[in-house]
């Protein structure tokens, strides 16, 4: 059965230590890719731009930093989980956000309850589900 969560965030987008500036962020999560979730910013003047990266790796960003690729997750402060920073980069171009932890822990909850974490393969159809994504991205890849 496909099912989703979606939930709407405001994040900082920190463009310098003295400028940031409050975005709208669509997150996402669907059970069929239930290891990832979408993050959709919404920049002024700029179309939206949507990032889908592992679940657990936000999870484990809001108590410790992580990633190892173009996603950089870790909580702002070493006392209080309060807020994390999100940093996503493409080749030499770099993007900071910073959000709150509470609307994350609660969308995160909200994806656990559709599948718990750790139980991803049981899901009957996933790996028919991955065969046609990998198919679409290979299809507009060679498109484009």
């Amino acid at each position: 059965m496909h099912e989703s969560v979606q939930a709407e965030v405001l994040m900082s987008f920190v463009v310098s230590e003295e400028l940031a500036f409050r975005i709208p962020v669509e997150l996402g999560y669907d059970t069929t890719d239930p290891f990832a979730v979408r993050m959709t910013f919404h920049l002024p003047g700029d179309a939206p731009v949507t990032w889908t990266f592992g679940r657990e790796l936000l999870l484990d960003g809001i108590n410790a930093p992580t990633g190892d690729g173009d996603v950089h997750i870790a909580p702002t402060g070493s006392e209080d989980l309060s807020d994390v920073s999100i940093r996503l980069q493409v080749g030499s171009d770099r993007a900071l956000f910073r959000a709150g932890v509470p609307p994350l822990v609660a969308f995160l909850d909200r994806t656990d309850k559709l599948v718990p974490l750790g139980q991803e393969l049981t899901l009957g159809d996933f790996e028919q589900h991955l065969e046609e994504a990998l198919g679409r991205i290979l299809a507009e890849e060679n498109a484009g």
